[in-house]
């Protein structure tokens, strides 16, 4: 059974790793964007499987078809059509996530720039948010899912404590703008479940989805 991870995200490829799995990594293109009204949890579910069902047509187009060109990830139509060698739906698990910080109800992206990561830095200070990642795993036609909630409490940080994180420039690309499992863990004295699904996927929520697809 081969194991594809559809993300091009280094921190879910390093926690799959660290538990022992082997794995091949294509990265699926889809509209990521919040639809109006949708609650945080429906959004994160919503684009996790898209990711996994754009991620599996992806391997069935490579594994009939010639590379067409990189498109808008460099090396992604490449590495997708080696994944695609020997390609089969039924003996391939397909996973997907998607993951949100939610502060009283709101999602918070990733900053637009810093003074935007800033905003989202005094917003978590002194108070719980919510990680929300969705999982979406895949074996031919059969779909499978869940969404793992966090509770993370962050300490009250001064406007030094802001500007010394926004200059370490660590939370540009990260979801509420900042990385547990790096310079801001110094922030956050507790949380309340997954510490892997703050990093962006709940390994133990993949390793019982699995078995559930056989």
């Amino acid at each position: 059974m081969r194991l594809v991870l559809a993300s091009a995200s280094p921190r879910r490829a390093d926690l799959l790793r660290a538990a022992g799995f082997d794995f091949e990594t294509i990265v699926p293109d889809v509209d990521e964007r919040l639809r109006s009204g949708e609650p945080p949890s429906t959004y994160v579910r919503r684009v996790a499987a898209e990711k996994s069902a754009a991620a599996i047509a992806a391997l069935k187009g490579r594994a009939t078809s010639p590379i067409a060109g990189d498109g808008p990830f460099p090396g992604a139509a490449r590495r997708s059509s080696s994944v695609a060698q020997g390609f089969s739906p039924a003996d391939t698990i397909i996973l997907a996530a998607d993951t949100a910080v939610v502060v009283d109800g709101d999602i918070l992206g990733k900053p637009l720039h810093d003074d935007d990561a800033a905003r989202m830095l005094r917003r978590l200070s002194g108070r719980w948010h919510e990680v929300i990642t969705a999982v979406s795993l895949r074996r031919g036609a059969y779909e499978v899912g869940r969404v793992e909630t966090t509770r993370v409490w962050f300490s009250t940080l001064s406007d030094d404590d802001v500007a010394w994180y926004v200059a370490s420039g660590e939370g540009r690309d990260k979801a509420g703008a900042y990385a547990i499992q790096g310079l801001a863990s110094r922030f956050i004295p507790r949380i309340e479940g997954s510490y892997s699904n703050v990093v962006g996927l709940p390994v133990a929520a993949v390793a019982e989805l699995m078995g559930e697809l056989g």
